[in-house]
């Protein structure tokens, strides 16, 4: 007889397990905060490895904290990750704990649940929603924004080369209400040539889902804030999946890893600057071959590592 699907592989397969169990073992005799619960799958790996770990999970999409396995030493609550400062010092949580974790990006539940509309390929309302706290769904903003605004979105948040051309057919077009009635929007507006290379709504759908959720802007409030929550010897762990993400990651680690603060040009160090924060991943850690071969969606993942130090 088949074996049931664990709850958190129907929702999302967790990518890169083994790394983040080995990267957060130092953290496991304390309490961990998975800011993307996202179903449960890297908290529910922690909680069978280390016997000792308390995780603190929240998610901003009611979906991923349905079902929640009674276990005492998880606390699972709705909630954007911009606001982590709020689960600080209650329910016995410290104000400062040992571990960190953030899976960034989209989870196997909203691309695959139609009725979410994240996908390009299934068909399903424009909404693009990961949350109840988001203000406007894909629909609001693709059918109300004036095309210098959906072109500067396409643009910035997905990196789109025909950013201009899209933006200008979807307002002559529109309204959309079906995803798949704005991916074939997009497919005739930008050249033949350009379609042989994947599907030509990949980046103009990142680009609105980001948009809908303020999701750069939550996560540089989130980087800001999450350093400071960490204890000595505290470890963060951080998983992107395109390079706009990964650039905020980045670029908080360097920066509060700093080791001199000085004007560009001084001959020597005066600041004094003394980090409290050491970066443990050189190069950012990417899944194995394995990994990607058997789950295909891990394969843009890159994960940081960075510890408290004082």
């Amino acid at each position: 007889m088949d074996q049931p699907t664990p709850r958190d592989q129907i929702y999302h397969t967790p990518v890169m397990v083994q790394e983040v169990l080995s990267w957060l073992e130092p953290a496991a005799l304390g309490w961990i905060v998975d800011c993307t619960y996202g179903g449960g799958g890297h908290s529910r790996a922690l909680l069978e490895r280390y016997p000792d770990v308390r995780v603190v999970g929240i998610d901003r999409d009611p979906d991923a904290i349905d079902e929640v396995p009674d276990d005492p030493r998880l606390m699972v609550t709705e909630a954007n990750f911009r606001n982590i400062g709020g689960i600080f010092g209650r329910g016995g949580v410290p104000d400062r704990v040992e571990g960190i974790l953030l899976d960034l990006g989209v989870s196997s539940h909203q691309l695959d649940t139609d009725v979410r509309g994240f996908s390009y390929h299934r068909s399903g309302p424009l909404d693009m929603r990961m949350g109840p706290d988001a203000d406007r769904s894909a629909a609001d903003l693709v059918n109300t924004a004036d095309e210098r605004e959906l072109a500067s979105i396409f643009k910035r948040y997905g990196e789109e080369h025909h950013a201009r051309r899209i933006a200008e057919a979807i307002v002559q077009q529109r309204p959309f209400h079906e995803t798949t009635d704005l991916a074939s929007c997009i497919a005739g507006a930008v050249p033949a040539a350009y379609r042989r290379g994947g599907h030509p709504a990949r980046k103009v759908f990142q680009a609105i889902r980001i948009a809908v959720n303020d999701e750069l802007a939550g996560l540089a409030t989130l980087m800001g804030a999450a350093f400071d929550r960490l204890a000595k010897g505290g470890r963060i762990v951080v998983m992107a999946y395109h390079s706009l993400e990964d650039r905020i990651v980045k670029r908080a680690f360097v920066d509060r890893a700093r080791t001199c603060v000085c004007p560009p040009g001084l001959p020597v160090c005066v600041c004094g600057a003394d980090p409290d924060f050491k970066i443990l991943t050189r190069k950012a850690v990417r899944p194995s071959a394995a990994e990607i071969e058997s789950n295909p969606r891990s394969r843009s993942a890159v994960l940081r590592c960075g510890e408290r130090i004082q």
